[in-house]
């Protein structure tokens, strides 16, 4: 295959053992300058001695940006308010990091006068897809290297092997049996043996949450404050985006919440079998969603959920710049007017409990829902609603159905008028 002519390439670079090795063979098979760019989206210690390492293995530069609470407000809210959901259970962790990073990738690669833009995902994953629709809607320009796509090395022994050759810094060995993505919303674990869906997860594999088994015995209440559909505060006290998601984090890995084991269905083909750990946008996502049932209509609540399924589709599909989910943004957002107020929720050992929901749009009224006489409902108007709303059925049975084993008659339709 013959390759594109590049002059200088920005790298999504996270300093694990996939992009420390891309470095050097950039620089051997395209003779380009390599510029690493890092999304500071949360990954905490993985962050440290970043620079050292990319320059070591041969790149020009490291350029980092703290993006959490961009990260925080612009995507991860967006997904809690559209109550995005993959497959039940997959909060979209790391399929909605990833537009947020190749935007900036773009960027920088603009900044730096970049031909090119590289990744390290695999190309049996769902990550370069992810990446390459980003670019492809801000920059459809810039060429893409997909290294993974490209070189020989087939596992992490060859890379390992690779980067001793060439003396580029590694921490990974062949007993690193997982492989992890880390922000601040979630940890996810793949690989070793959750390769077999049969086996269980080992409790050493788990990071940032206990086990509800060693969680507290006493619970513990928390309140969430919500404005028109966004988190503002925890327990009365006004945070940032991140800082929510941050302290709820926190509180929730410490009473065993948030915890999902998913085979799931790739967007390339294939089932893949993956952890997840994520305390806060658990607890975020439980709370929005109480919230809800209180003051959205019934219309407009289901319909929601039928949007929502679309929504975690497109966002684990990488179409995240697209038409559709801006389209779809715009329901989301003219339906979060009255998603106003706070709930109250009980974490005890993994679960989470509604102690208390109030809202001062709250279509919910005690008077409204009593059994007893009042203004508002009039138990005998149910009758002709009930005729109303089964009639089909009714046309269904009088047009064939049995009874006591014999044929109803067909009825005359020349008595019925018709407008």
């Amino acid at each position: 295959m013959v390759k594109a002519q590049v002059k200088r390439v920005v790298l999504a670079y996270s300093g694990g053992l996939d992009t420390s090795v891309i470095v050097p063979w950039l620089r051997e098979n395209y003779g380009c300058e390599v510029v690493c760019f890092t999304a500071d989206i949360g990954q905490g210690e993985e962050l440290e001695g970043l620079e050292e390492k990319a320059l070591r293995s041969g790149a020009s530069r490291l350029i980092i940006r703290d993006l959490k609470e961009e990260f925080a407000r612009d995507y991860l809210f967006r997904v809690l308010r559209a109550g995005a959901v993959y497959e039940r259970k997959y909060l979209l962790g790391t399929s909605i990091a990833r537009p947020l990073i190749a935007k900036h990738q773009v960027d920088v690669a603009h900044e730096v006068g970049a031909d090119a833009v590289a990744h390290g995902a695999t190309g049996k994953g769902n990550d370069q897809v992810r990446f390459e629709l980003t670019y492809m809607a801000l920059d459809p320009r810039l060429k893409v290297i997909a290294p993974w796509r490209e070189w020989e090395i087939r596992s992490r022994q060859d890379a390992i092997r690779y980067a001793r050759e060439r003396n580029i810094p590694v921490t990974a060995t062949e007993k690193s049996i997982y492989s992890r993505d880390r922000n601040l919303w979630h940890l996810s674990h793949e690989g070793g043996p959750l390769e077999d869906p049969w086996n269980e997860p080992e409790e050493g594999m788990y990071l940032i949450s206990t086990s509800p088994e060693s969680a507290p015995d006493e619970p513990e209440y928390i309140e969430i404050s919500f404005e028109s559909g966004t988190p503002v505060a925890v327990n009365g006290v006004n945070m940032s985006p991140a800082q929510i998601i941050h302290h709820l984090n926190a509180v929730g890995g410490h009473h065993g919440i948030g915890r999902v084991d998913l085979v799931e269905s790739r967007l390339v083909g294939m089932k893949s079998r993956g952890v997840y750990e994520t305390p806060g946008g658990t607890i975020l996502m439980a709370a929005h969603r109480e919230l809800e049932s209180l003051v959205l209509d019934r219309d407009t609540l289901h319909f929601k959920d039928l949007v929502a399924l679309k929504y975690a589709e497109l966002v684990y599909s990488g179409m995240w710049f697209s038409p559709l989910r801006e389209a779809l943004d715009a329901f989301v957002d003219s339906t979060q007017g009255p998603v106003t107020g706070t709930v109250r929720l009980k974490l005890y050992k993994g679960n989470i409990i509604v102690a208390g929901r109030t809202s001062p749009f709250s279509l919910y009224r005690e008077d409204f829902a009593t059994f007893g006489q009042d203004d508002v409902y009039n138990q005998s108007d149910a009758k002709g609603f009930i005729n109303l709303f089964g009639l089909p059925l009714k046309v269904r049975a009088l047009n064939g159905l049995p009874v006591s084993g014999l044929e109803m008659p067909k009825p005359d339709y020349s008595r019925f008028k018709r407008d």
